[in-house]
């Protein structure tokens, strides 16, 4: 699989976590955070493709998390990664909004296995590693575009703005949203940056008509618009 789809990843075990990402970053981008309060917060920014959630936090509790992400509307799937195996603990998992929930210790293909069945349930696993929209196509494998038979050259963070703006066609994107996907938290870049490189983007689209496929949402963020 490649590299389109990003993880959070919420484990207190800084070992555990780093075995874990080292298991996944073959097919996922992988954001690690050790504390409750910190994955709420790193969730709720809608960036992430999938949550990984350890129960027994510091901070505050995985159940709590995912009940408080729940009630903010954010609907990314959430796999919880957990040493309770009771069936009660299960239950409540489900019941405040896990998609599917792997107790510890457990083996690093079953992992694996549910991991991917999420990302495809939600449409971000893509076996021929290819995105289309018309007649634009976009190869994940080898990182190129082309709109009928001809390529467009995009630099590396055009190509994921581009590639992140289709896999969520039809839902506006922020400018927040994009900017912590693709430059991350820390980064010490303006926020600015995302208005140029869309901005490039669309020049390099725009001789194919393929720019106009991507709407502007004045003081909110764009949205790739693809009607039935």
């Amino acid at each position: 699989m490649v590299k389109s789809a990003k993880a959070l990843l919420v484990e207190d075990d800084v070992e555990l976590s780093a075995s874990v990402r080292d298991f996944i970053t073959d097919f996922l981008d992988v954001d690690q955070v050790y504390d409750g309060e910190e994955g709420e917060f790193a969730a709720s920014q809608g960036i992430y493709d999938l949550i990984i959630l350890d129960l027994m936090l510091p901070g505050k509790n995985g159940y709590d998390v995912l009940k408080s992400l729940r009630k903010q509307h954010l609907e990314t799937p959430v796999l919880i990664l957990t040493a309770k195996d009771g069936i009660d603990d299960k239950l409540h998992g489900f019941n405040v909004g896990a998609d599917d929930y792997l107790t510890k210790p457990f083996h690093r293909e079953e992992l694996i296995a549910r991991i991917k069945a999420l990302l495809k349930r939600s449409g971000h696993f893509y076996q021929e590693n290819v995105l289309t929209i018309d007649q634009l196509s976009i190869n994940l494998q080898n990182r190129s575009v082309t709109v009928a038979d001809d390529e467009i050259r995009l630099n590396g963070k055009e190509f994921d703005l581009l590639v992140y703006l289709v896999e969520n066609q039809n839902t506006i994107i922020t400018k927040e949203q994009i900017f912590d996907r693709l430059w991350g938290f820390d980064s010490e870049t303006s926020i600015t940056v995302v208005e140029v490189y869309m901005s490039n983007l669309r020049k390099k689209l725009k001789p194919y008509q393929a720019d106009k496929m991507i709407k502007t949402l004045r003081n909110v963020g764009y949205m790739v618009e693809v009607t039935a």
